[in-house]
Parts: C-alpha cells; structure tokens; sequence
C-alpha cells in the first residue's frame, strides 16, 4: 500500500499554478519508538503559505523545492508507540500533506471531538480564531463604541474579528468582494455595514458614509488599494493590526501606493504587524473565551469545504479568487 503526498514542484511566479504542485506516492509509513502513525482528516489550507512558497527569508522557513508542504492539520492516532498518545485521539498540529505519516509528537494538541466539530480545531478555535482574537485585543485595545473596519471580512479571520468586535461593543464594518458576502456580514455575524468593494467607485467616500464618526481600529488582512482608502479615514490614535496583505502576495512587481507616514504622525495612528505566535503565552486564555462564546452562540464561524486529498492545491489557489467564505478546510 502506497501513500499519497503532495510537494512543491515548482515556485510559483505570479498566481499559484497546478503545475505549482507534485502529487506522488510514497512507501506507507510505520511508526518507531516513541512515534505516533497519523490519518488526515481535515487540511487547512491559508494565504501566509503562498509566502513560504518564496524563496525568501521570512518568519518561518521556505517550502523547499520537491519536498512535502505543510500547514494545519486535523489528525486521528491510528496506531501508537508514543506514551502520551493512544488509538483514536485526535490531535492539531503543522504536518505535512500527506494522508498518513509519522510523528514524535512534537508539536501536536490534543483535540476534542465533543466540544466542538474538528474542523472549527483549524478555524475558529485554532489559529484562525487565535489570529482574530488577540491581534484585535492586543494590537487594536478596543474600547465599546469606537469603530471597527475589517477588510476580507468575510475570510477566516476577518468574519471572527468583526463578530469580536461585536461581543466588545463595537461599531464594525466589513468589507468583501460580492453581494453575497456582505450580505452574509450583515445577516449572520451581525456586523453594521459592510461595503462591496468591487461595485464601489470610490472607497475612500463610501468607508466615510459607513463610519460617521472616522475609523478608530482598523484590522487589515488585504493591503493595498482598499487600505489605502481606510488609512484615510482614521481618527487620532487610531489603531492599526496588519495581519495580512493577501491583494499583494501574488504581485511580480514592486507595488507603489499613498505615502503612509503623514497619516501616522499626524493622528499619532499605531501600525503594526504581527504574528500570532508572539502572543503564545496567551493563547489558552483566548482559546477558552473563544470556546465560550460558540457555546453561548455569541460567535459564529463560516466554513467552506472542499472533499479529497488531490483537491488541497485547489483549494488554495481558490483562496485568491475570493472563492471561500469563512475558512477553507479540506476534508480528506
């Protein structure tokens, strides 16, 4: 019995291609002393790993060119020689893609399948909702009644910071790509106007009709030309958590863009980048408000799922064409 993998084939230049990715097949893994033998469930595929795609220095390594990506993955112990696992438990962890493989266990949590859908694991209640929470209350430090603009609010991470935002008392607009999605802001995460911003002639004018009173935080997760329009509705000492820039990720030239700095000097505007393990040290603290808001149906958490292994590079690919509402997850 062989076992299927999928490795980088090639860097991607532009867009990620098909040809991007090798589906191969390789000996069916046995675990060893002190290891684990590991079933993929479900694949969650991101933005950030069209970044470790690049052969570039960042804050975690590079894909290496013929050898297995990896992202979040849900898993179920099919066979183990590891004392702090036995068969059957289900565990998280960054593993490769692959449909079985071999762990020492580093790395891996243990999940539990009665507190919540295993997907929600790689979504709300794993670093999608971690990203969501503490890069708005660590960065953004809301306050009940300032205002809050989230753009690719109806991705992963953006619907969760908007419904947050909610929970604390704030004023939340959203910005996405289709009718529908906004609608979905609106109708199912409560937000309190929401912008198509692909209908919208000018974003600057219309982020200032939805935000009467400026824009107090803004959470980015797109860069370029929609924040460039939010950067100019800021109030002073707005508050700005930029968790990505995935309108820029595909880019094969130097983007050029509004000169920043005077916005920041002269509304004393905080900037700042982040990732979402620098706050560790909280994360179980989130993990447990997170956990108690789905179960008091305060939060609510959108899914788009994809079945098959061989279907993973799709899905992420679909991921720059606006094709997922909420988190993509890829059922194997």
């Amino acid at each position: 019995m062989m076992n299927n993998v999928i490795t980088l084939n090639s860097r991607p230049v532009g867009k990620p291609q098909l040809s991007n990715f090798k589906f191969d097949t390789e000996p069916m893994p046995v675990p060893g002393e002190n290891e684990v033998l590991l079933k993929t469930l479900y694949v969650s595929v991101d933005p950030y790993l069209r970044g470790r795609m690049n052969d570039s220095k960042s804050y975690v390594p590079p894909f290496q060119l013929h050898q297995p990506i990896e992202s979040g993955i849900i898993a179920e112990v099919v066979e183990s020689n590891h004392s702090g696992f036995v068969k059957g438990d289900f565990v998280s962890g960054s593993l490769a893609w692959k449909e079985f493989q071999v762990s020492a266990g580093k790395g891996l949590s243990k999940v539990d399948p009665e507190a919540a859908p295993l997907s929600a694991y790689l979504g709300a209640l794993g670093m999608t909702g971690l990203t969501a929470y503490l890069g708005l209350t660590e960065i953004g430090q809301p306050k009940a009644g300032e205002t809050l603009v989230v753009s690719g609010a109806a991705g992963a991470v953006g619907s969760i910071v908007g419904q947050i935002g909610k929970i604390l008392g704030l004023r939340v607009v959203g910005i996405a790509g289709t009718d529908e999605k906004t609608a979905l802001l609106k109708n199912r995460f409560g937000f309190d106007e929401a912008i198509n911003y692909k209908t919208t002639k000018d974003m600057k004018e219309a982020i200032a009709a939805a935000c009467p009173d400026g824009v107090d935080i803004y959470f980015d997760n797109v860069g370029g030309e929609i924040s460039d329009a939010v950067m100019m509705n800021l109030n002073r000492f707005a508050r700005v958590p930029v968790c990505g820039a995935i309108s820029l990720y595909n880019a094969t030239e130097a983007q050029t863009g509004p000169r920043l700095q005077p916005v920041l000097v002269t509304r004393s505007v905080l900037m700042r980048g982040f990732i979402v393990s620098e706050f560790a040290a909280k994360s179980q603290q989130a993990i447990a408000q997170l956990a108690g808001w789905l179960k008091e149906d305060k939060l609510k958490y959108s899914e788009t799922v994809v079945d098959g292994f061989n279907n993973i590079p799709a899905a992420f690919m679909d991921l720059f064409e606006g094709k997922n509402e909420g988190k993509m997850v890829v059922k194997i």
